[in-house]
């Protein structure tokens, strides 16, 4: 890749723009902070070919993984790898601030209409703005903080309990090393807290530390174990780490060692984490699973002080209330006619009465006309439909109110990302599907609409000439040929009162 490249400013302010996915975002970031040293940009296909055949570069440098972007054919049509005015591509986060310039040296296509580009990449700007932005910096500031000698490396993707903390403090203490704790913060790096959570809660850990750097590293997660233990290896080892703390992976990289430290378990007797083999069983407590602790904080129970710090058990209780006080997104899928709007109606009406939350109900056909007007019933308009829907919804469950929403929303993947999107505003994202067959569903036809569609007067109808792709994923299955609409609501409230979205009710006399 080459080094050094002028980038003339009319071509950059001509140069088109495009927004990376959070896992592209996440490597240009390291890309330009100098993180991924060697690597300069986004690979090429002589690179990905050689990775995948030798384990190197094309050039011979040493790499664990592919580090690619992708980016829609359409992007890609204008870019000219040998035409200095027609390579760059400026790359921008989700609001549009450029944050660097791409290079392009390779274009090719790749699959469902995408395009893969490789290059060199430079910083514009001054990175954007983010909380905690301070914590943001590159591998060249860390090292100048570090002092001499040996540097613990921990990589805290998540909240550092009592066991943790004391892992932490044994091996620093055993090393004689400088403790750095590496917050992740890039896409589902996090365990389900926001980034900011997570710092919060590694800040309220800090006086059970040793004394300690922190940074916060944009790092994803890649799709299997191996390719994050080796990426974050080298990650570690940019920031200036000799020994890095593993909750598990017992791959080194990039010279670095890698302590794999055995279990502990808390001893009765006095209070202390331990080896677990030296305590007896009898006197001894296991530390809690992710999903104990996850439940402790969904049902509203206090986190044991032997397990967790208060300080911490605060900020987890802050960023992860019980779900009674969480936001929450209600789903409701089906076919035109399967009595999924009147649950929706009903459900509200029901939800409003309790008056322990606030109510917001996006109707499809209501979106359609406030928030989608000029949208077609193409697969493409319908899947920006459900993201618009996903996303209002999203905001609402943010703030902890609960959206009710009931498009046909015919694809598994728009349904996908509507889940995805209420997850990551730490929400909870509940699938109805409301299963009623097609043919009731077109006995009922009270618009019309499966009249018209059979007549071929209407193209695009789902059941007819478009499908549905029925969930796989739903957590209630709803078929009101079978149940009334009364009863469908109110399993539908069963089911949130049983996971513990709403509160029990009542019931008047």
């Amino acid at each position: 890749m080459s080094k050094g490249w002028v980038l003339p400013d009319d071509v950059l302010r001509d140069a088109p723009v495009y927004t990376p996915r959070p896992g592209e975002l996440a490597d240009l970031e390291l890309l330009v902070s100098g993180a991924y040293a060697p690597l300069e940009g986004f690979l090429t296909r002589a690179d990905l070919t050689s990775l995948s055949r030798r384990g190197r570069l094309a050039d011979g440098t040493s790499w664990p993984v592919p580090v690619t972007l992708q980016v829609p054919a359409a992007v890609a049509e204008g870019l000219r790898p040998g035409d200095p005015e027609a390579r760059v591509l400026v790359l921008t986060d989700g609001e549009g601030a450029p944050l660097a310039a791409l290079d392009v040296q390779d274009v090719w296509p790749t699959r469902d209409g995408m395009a893969g580009l490789g290059g060199p990449v430079k910083r514009l700007g001054d990175g954007g703005h983010a909380p905690f932005q301070r914590l943001r910096r590159s591998p060249e500031e860390i090292r100048a903080l570090l002092p001499p000698g040996r540097v613990l490396g921990v990589i805290a993707d998540r909240p550092l309990h009592r066991p943790q903390l004391a892992h932490i403090a044994h091996t620093t203490r055993t090393l004689g090393a400088h403790l750095l704790v590496m917050i992740p913060v890039g896409e589902d790096a996090t365990g389900g807290l926001a980034p900011e959570a997570l710092v919060r809660t590694i800040f309220a850990a800090r006086d059970r530390m040793p004394p300690a750097t922190l940074v916060t590293v944009p790092m994803a997660r890649r799709r299997d174990e191996i390719s994050d233990a080796l990426l974050r290896a080298r990650v570690s080892a940019a920031y200036g780490v000799t020994h890095l703390l593993s909750a598990g992976e017992t791959l080194s990289g990039a010279g670095l060692k890698v302590v794999v430290p055995r279990e502990l378990a808390y001893d009765n007797r006095d209070g202390q984490w331990r080896w677990r083999d030296d305590i007896p069983p009898r006197n001894r407590r296991l530390a809690l699973t992710p999903e104990e602790i996850d439940d402790h904080l969904d049902r509203g129970f206090p986190l044991p002080e032997w397990h967790t710090p208060p300080a911490v058990a605060k900020e987890l209780t802050r960023a992860r209330p019980p779900r009674r006080h969480r936001g929450v997104v209600v789903f409701l899928t089906g076919l035109s006619g399967s009595g999924k709007s009147t649950i929706a109606s009903g459900l509200a009406d029901a939800l409003r009465e309790a008056g322990d939350r606030t109510i917001t109900l996006l109707d499809g056909d209501v979106v359609r006309r406030e928030l989608s007007a000029g949208l077609t019933f193409s697969r493409a308009d319908r899947d920006l439909n459900v993201r618009r829907i996903g996303w209002v919804a999203a905001e609402i469950a943010r703030h902890r109110g609960l959206a009710i929403c009931c498009p046909i929303a015919p694809y598994a993947q728009a349904r996908a990302n509507a889940r995805q999107m209420a997850e990551a505003a730490g929400a909870g994202f509940v699938l109805v599907h409301v299963a009623t067959p097609l043919e009731v569903c077109e006995q009922r036809d009270r618009k019309g609409l499966y009249a018209r569609a059979r007549a071929g007067l209407l193209t695009g109808m789902t059941g007819i000439d478009d499908p549905y792709e029925e969930p796989t994923d739903a957590d209630l299955v709803l078929d009101t040929s079978k149940i009334s609409i009364e009863e469908g609501v109110q399993r539908v409230l069963g089911l949130l009162t049983e996971s513990g979205w709403v509160e029990p009710r009542l019931q008047p006399a």
